[in-house]
């Protein structure tokens, strides 16, 4: 017999015995809850000590501090053309506070945009300022000279910073650091001759800059408060000075935010369908864990209270080598007392363990809540899929301290609202419409709050795709 023909008398022969298709109609089966893709570890939801907010809104009040106008400025980019912002130019201490936006617009169009390569010096130290460089793309290392004469690194600046703007405010300044390419630079500069030119015709701007040169310089300590005039040390009978704590007279007000959805099951579906699960229960449950995602989402990328857009510009920093090595994560530990946390995009935790593997390290893990988590100099990273990565393939990495009694990051929510499922989180029944369908109203209130600006940093820009 071929074997054609053997093939054909096995699908020919009659069925002996049940087959398992039909017999599973009688059985029981084995299932599991609703899976669902979206949910993630929420560190930070898990990390941060929430406060009990009264009333909705909270109210951090500060010592009276004095804004040097240290912000980023903005560009437009129309093929490899590049154009500042005109009221940007206002994040410019000289120009901060000034309206007049014909004469911006002139400012603007009196910009010249520059290219440098890797390397190229674009200011010398101790020569003269008489540029303002606006910097529209890449990175520029400030470097000044060490005490024994050695090249010394004074930070890295990036996309929308700026240098030179004493020229605008002192005709006599000179550079104090020599400013580097680091990567292939666009800048915008500014010429000092140009702005006096259009200030001798515009009567505004002059009067503007004349009386930002006659402010007098207050007296303030190194984080910019208002100083407490003290004595000490000395002997006698010397008049003790006089003094007082001022404050801030319009502290910054942090109202809670909400994120609602309205969720809706037949009638037919919840009266029927409960066995062994309860229909209800698991689209509730689904339902809040999105809402959990999304509360975490917007603390940290919410443009009025997300850690990314709250923190001081001062407390930004730049991977001096692109890709975030232990140099940088040291850098950004020092700028606080008592960091607590570190929070990275996976990914970003990847590329710091390239590059301590690179150089031989390895980091120390410890155990929470049955995870093991890495840790640099003893504070732990969490992972945060919630820190976005760039289409360049970079990101953030966000070291917090925390704590109400530490003056750090605090989470702000409203316990004890009506039909409360969680903590500031409710489930309100909304009825049936006529055509059978429950509806319930899922709700959280939730924020963040930054209670002195040192509480937060960042550091921006780290490469992520980088192997080396």
């Amino acid at each position: 017999m071929s074997a054609g023909e053997e093939v054909r008398t096995e699908q020919n022969r009659p069925q002996q015995s049940l087959g398992p298709a039909a017999a599973r109609n009688l059985a029981t089966t084995t299932k599991s809850v609703p899976q669902m893709q979206e949910i993630s570890s929420r560190w930070l939801l898990r990390t941060l000590p929430w406060v009990d907010v009264k009333g909705g809104t909270y109210r951090v009040n500060r010592r009276l501090s004095f804004a040097v106008g240290d912000g980023r400025v903005t560009f437009v980019k129309t093929g490899d053309r590049v154009e500042v912002i005109p009221a940007e130019l206002g994040e410019i201490p000289a120009l901060r506070s000034y309206d007049d936006q014909e004469v911006l617009s002139e400012l603007a169009q009196r910009c010249v945009q520059r290219e440098f390569a890797p390397g190229d010096v674009i200011a010398s130290f101790g020569s003269r300022t008489d540029t303002v460089y606006l910097l529209a793309h890449g990175r520029v290392e400030k470097v000044g000279t060490g005490p024994y004469g050695e090249d010394e690194s004074l930070g890295v600046l990036a996309d929308g910073a700026y240098f030179g703007d004493a020229a605008l405010l002192d005709g006599d300044a000179i550079w104090e650091y020599t400013a580097r390419a680091v990567t292939a630079c666009t800048v915008l500069a500014l010429p000092r001759p140009e702005v006096e030119r259009i200030a001798e015709r515009a009567g505004s701007l002059a009067d503007h800059l004349r009386q930002r040169r006659s402010i007098p310089r207050q007296r303030t300590n190194r984080y910019g408060e208002k100083e407490i005039d003290l004595a000490a040390g000395h002997t006698g009978e010397p008049d003790i000075p006089h003094t007082f704590v001022d404050y801030e007279a319009r502290p910054r007000e942090y109202e809670l935010s909400v994120a609602q959805t309205v969720l809706r099951i037949h009638t037919r579906v919840a009266d029927l369908y409960n066995q062994p699960m309860n229909q209800t229960e698991q689209q509730l449950r689904l339902t809040v864990e999105a809402l959990k995602e999304r509360q975490e989402h917007e603390l940290v990328n919410n443009r009025e209270f997300g850690l990314l857009h709250n923190c001081e510009y001062d407390q930004r920093i730049q991977p001096h080598n692109g890709v975030p090595g232990p140099d940088d994560m040291d850098e950004l530990l020092s700028r606080r007392r008592g960091t607590r946390l570190f929070l990275a995009h996976p990914r970003a935790i990847a590329a710091f363990g390239r590059e301590l593997n690179r150089r031989g390290l390895v980091p120390e893990t410890i155990d929470i809540g049955g995870n093991r988590i890495p840790t640099w100099r003893g504070v732990p990273i969490y992972p945060c899929n919630k820190i976005p990565v760039t289409e360049a393939r970079t990101s953030s990495i966000i070291a917090m301290r925390t704590g109400e009694e530490d003056q750090g990051v605090i989470g702000l929510r409203a316990t004890g609202i009506p039909d409360e499922i969680e903590p500031s989180l409710s489930v309100r029944f909304m009825g049936i419409n006529e055509q059978a369908i429950i509806k319930y109203l899922v709700t959280a209130y939730y924020s963040a709050a930054v209670l002195v600006p040192d509480a937060l940093g960042v550091l921006e820009n780290v490469e992520i795709g980088r192997w080396q």
